[in-house]
């Protein structure tokens, strides 16, 4: 990733900041906790030194000593205390701002648009929306309020460590500039070596989540130890990467107890040839050598605190740029949608997924109230394409699609969407039970309506078949069923929402004849009184529908009955001929 990607943005970190509007109480307790424990971190140091120079080395008195010692204790329980309230409080802050965050991409996703997903691996935006948005709960737990905490402490203890010697506290701090140098280098080699993990583990994700999607694929034509060794390459440079990050910080601490070292050796040295002019006491060079361990840790956290808040910022810049795109399904329309009264027409549109490869030219179209129609044509004609645009998974680029006079868009996209039933070629069904795969858990819909519907379709059978019926599981993308088998559930879940517009990508090809009778019986049971279109693979499937338009290129280029069109030589009556010489049509 460019330096332009990974440098610190403010603008960045005060949209991060807006998060915590909703828990603004929280957001402060942490904030003033934070402060406290770095003020109060000195007085414990402070009581040792007074102990042993008053009571121990001086006076002797043990009754004080004990009293003195009890409160170091007190202050201690106290110490801990607030830091466990602290790092409750931060953690909650970032978990729910998490929450949050997570609630709003993944709502955000379901707006999309299908170019979108066309264009980005699903891998991808599973790795922004889990462990990127993970990343910024890291920003409040270990980010900048703990910076903040570590600076004002920082602050403290020089400020003390000048008050009581400050020529003693200068020796301490000559090893300092060292110190910062060494973070300076740790956090630039950290810095790089965690963009680069992140990096490796989005390309794991999105070649993992695509080749598991795609296993059939891979082993059908034995291509596993090919993209096995894909697997591995991708493997070893997140493994590495993890391990460049694992030595900056092998080397960084070791030079950082080094340094630490240096300091109590030369203040000890220090002290020693000067002592006599000095006149030092023990309890002050105790105080001096828990200064020098209390001082080095925030300074050696430091680099570490302000790469996960930088590496925070880096992800939430990631997060952002899927919550900013702009390729969101428009949802202006107002008008309310329940059924076609007059007809759904296409005015001379035109389509193209990418630039000006258009797929859809021109068409013209009218489908009338409580018609079945039938789309045919080659692969890539562009019949599918009508459905995502009816649907409006797509947008057209030119033209008009109307539904009873009015623009498609003008419509309210969830009424359009529910008032719209689609049974696509590739049913995709969820890792749950046959009932909620048909209800997709709408509470609207009751088990005895499925029951019904499912009876009515003729289909009750064939659910009492499975096991468990309508508890069977159906694993995920519906694997454990047959194409036919996921097509069935595809009509009740439609028949049950009872759409005023039917859509059928009947793909029977690879269907056994028992299964197509039933799916032809489901279709033509859910074309009743609705205005229906159906894209037609096996053209002997659509002999009772009330008109054809056979697509070529893009294009409507015939229309008519199925009588109508094979009276003449048309392109339909050669199809028709062809499979019928192939012994597809019956």
């Amino acid at each position: 990733m460019s330096k332009e990607k990974t440098r610190f943005n403010l603008g960045l970190l005060n949209r991060i900041l807006s998060y915590t509007k909703p828990y603004r109480k929280q957001f402060a307790g942490a904030l003033i906790l934070t402060l406290v424990l770095s003020c109060i971190s000195i007085v414990r140091p402070l009581l040792i030194s007074s102990a042993l120079n008053e009571y121990v080395i001086v006076s002797k008195n043990f009754p004080a000593l004990n009293t003195i010692g009890l409160i170091i204790v007190l202050s201690l329980l106290l110490e801990a205390g607030l830091q466990i309230l602290n790092l409750s409080l931060t953690n909650f802050l970032g978990q729910s701002i998490v929450k949050d965050l997570r609630n709003q991409m993944y709502q955000h996703i379901l707006r999309l648009r299908n170019t979108y997903f066309d264009n980005t691996p699903v891998g991808m935006l599973v790795t922004r929306a889990i462990s990127d948005i993970e990343s910024l709960s890291d920003v409040f737990s270990q980010g900048f309020i703990t910076i903040l905490g570590d600076v004002v402490m920082l602050i403290v203890f020089v400020s003390v460590m000048l008050w009581k010697n400050w020529m003693v506290a200068l020796v301490v701090f000559s090893t300092i500039p060292l110190l910062f140098i060494a973070t300076a280098i740790f956090k630039k080699g950290i810095q790089t070596a965690f963009t680069q993990v992140r990096n490796a583990v989005s390309a794991l994700n999105t070649f993992t989540q695509e080749h598991l999607t795609g296993m059939r694929i891979v082993q059908l034509f034995a291509r596993e130890e090919q993209e096995l060794e894909k697997f591995k390459v991708i493997n070893r440079e997140h493994r590495e990467a993890n391990i460049r990050s694992i030595f900056y910080y092998s080397v960084f601490f070791p030079i950082v107890e080094i340094l630490m070292s240096v300091s109590i050796g030369l203040m000890i040295w220090f002290i020693g040839s000067r002592y006599t002019v000095m006149q030092i006491n023990g309890g002050d060079i105790t105080f001096f050598v828990m200064m020098v361990n209390m001082l080095f840790r925030p300074i050696r956290m430091l680099a570490d605190r302000l790469n996960t808040l930088q590496m925070g910022v880096v992800a939430a810049d990631r997060v952002f740029k899927v919550l900013d795109t702009n390729e969101v399904i428009p949802d202006n329309g107002t008008r309310a949608f329940k059924e076609v009264h007059d007809k759904i027409e296409f005015k001379n549109v035109w389509f193209a997924y990418k630039d000006e490869n258009y797929v859809v030219k021109d068409l013209s179209l009218s489908i009338y109230k409580g018609q079945t129609v039938a789309l045919v044509g080659a692969t890539g004609a562009g019949k599918s394409t009508i459905i995502n645009l009816l649907s409006r998974f797509y947008d057209y680029t030119k033209g008009q699609i109307t539904i009873d006079g009015h623009l498609l868009n003008d419509y309210r996209l969830e009424d359009l969407r529910k008032n719209t039933g689609v049974v696509l070629q590739d049913v995709y069904l969820f890792n749950d039970t046959v009932m909620n795969n048909i209800t997709l858990n709408n509470s609207a819909i009751s088990e005895a309506r499925v029951i019904e519907a499912t009876k009515a379709m003729g289909l009750d059978g064939y659910i009492q078949s499975l096991p468990g019926a309508y508890n069977y599981v159906v694993k995920e993308r519906g694997i454990s069923l047959s194409a036919g088998q996921r097509q069935l559930i595809a009509f009740i879940r439609a028949y049950v929402y009872n759409p005023a517009i039917f859509i059928l990508d009947e793909a029977t090809a690879a269907i056994d004849t028992a299964t197509e009778q039933l799916i032809q019986v489901a279709a033509q049971k859910l074309s009743e009184g609705r205005t229906s279109i159906i894209i037609a693979h096996r053209l002997s499937t659509i002999k009772h529908v009330n008109r054809i338009f056979v697509f070529e290129n893009g294009r409507v280029i015939e229309q008519g009955s199925i009588n109508e069109l094979l009276q003449t030589d048309t392109q339909f009556k050669r199809l028709y001929e062809l499979q019928f010489e192939e012994g597809g049509v019956s």
